[in-house]
């Protein structure tokens, strides 16, 4: 895959504090601000918020 400033590569950080952590793109023109998805964190065996770390 390409890299380029339109669709970086980003960490989502989970919100729970267990340290678990999802790499994924996203789109800048779509998505400008942090982006906040509801995953599984297995750690807390439940779906958690997950947000964008800079």
């Amino acid at each position: 895959m390409a890299r380029n400033e339109t669709r970086p590569v980003v960490t989502l950080r989970s919100t729970v504090g267990t340290g678990w952590s999802y790499v994924t793109r996203k789109s800048r023109r779509n998505d400008p601000d942090r982006l906040v998805l509801r995953k599984f964190d297995p750690v807390a065996g439940r779906h958690v918020p997950f947000r964008e770390e800079r």
